[in-house]
């Protein structure tokens, strides 16, 4: 059985020391071992963007795509091989800017993939500019006298656009945050975690200092239930999204493959085509 060292490799992050993706990477790696997936099971598609550098460094399948566009690549790769364990992961700006579409109509079709976005409020790769993440009055080389927009509300997204299975965690709390992971990679369906990953250079107002002061677990509520999408939404509501743990999570819904008709039990990408030459020649003509 792998362990947490097996999905290592030898490239060494060119994160800013402190950086929260960090913790996210190391969570991704132990989430994985721990539920007993070998590195050849497990496919991380990345998107653009300081957190989408991950792909290349775990120990597994991965594929570096471009900018808002890791949830397309990694829906592909589900839906060609579903014996592999997916995971795509991206920042912020990567999922709720320019990806924006894609996360909600991944969310909807609820395709059996784990999506871990590494949200810092802030583009960090780019030197620092406002995300769709900062908060109204955020103050960056992009917004010198303050954000006039308000910041967007992912978990209120996510629960609003039937998703089934909602997470948030913390990179300071790996502990809690690999749990998280291994929900999510075990959930099937589309398990979106939402990681507060604190950019300590550019961002300096959402510090781990500040996320310690202001986050609730939602262990630490009573009587809270996962399961209940209308509490989800108002617990999420009343906290300004500031909340880790298990959010919602839906086992009834099936996942997108379940019910798309004729999928093959098989992996698309083992099944024998047998075309002949001629049969291959009109297929492509068809593209020509």
């Amino acid at each position: 059985m792998a362990t947490f060292k097996d999905f290592r490799n030898s490239v060494k992050p060119n994160w800013c020391p402190g950086c929260g993706d960090f913790s996210v990477q190391a969570a991704i790696q132990r989430a994985a071992a721990n539920v007993g997936i070998e590195p050849h099971e497990l496919a991380v598609v990345a998107g653009i963007g300081c957190s989408g550098r991950i792909a290349g460094y775990i120990n597994s399948y991965g594929f570096h795509g471009i900018h808002g566009r890791a949830l397309p690549l990694a829906q592909g790769l589900k839906m060609a091989n579903r014996d592999l364990n997916v995971i795509a992961s991206g920042g912020d700006g990567d999922g709720f800017a320019i990806g924006m579409a894609h996360t909600v109509h991944a969310i909807r079709r609820n395709i059996d993939i784990t999506y871990v976005v590494m949200d810092n409020q802030i583009y960090g790769l780019t030197k620092g500019q406002t995300s769709p993440r900062s908060a109204k009055g955020f103050i960056t080389k992009s917004t010198p006298e303050g954000a006039i927009e308000p910041s967007l509300k992912p978990l209120e997204v996510a629960l609003s656009s039937g998703a089934t299975f909602v997470a948030q965690g913390f990179s300071t709390d790996i502990k809690e945050l690999t749990a998280l992971i291994e929900a999510g990679i075990q959930h099937k369906g589309f398990s979106f975690i939402n990681v507060f990953s604190p950019c300590v250079t550019y961002n300096k107002v959402n510090t781990y200092e500040w996320f310690k002061e202001h986050l609730t677990k939602l262990s630490d509520i009573e009587n809270y239930d996962s399961t209940n999408r209308e509490l989800a939404m108002q617990t999420v509501m009343e906290k300004e999204g500031l909340v880790t743990g298990i959010i919602y999570q839906d086992t009834e819904t099936k996942s997108y493959q379940e019910k798309v008709p004729g999928y093959a039990q098989e992996p698309l990408a083992d099944l024998e085509m047998n075309l002949n030459e001629n049969q291959f020649d009109l297929l492509v003509k068809e593209f020509m």
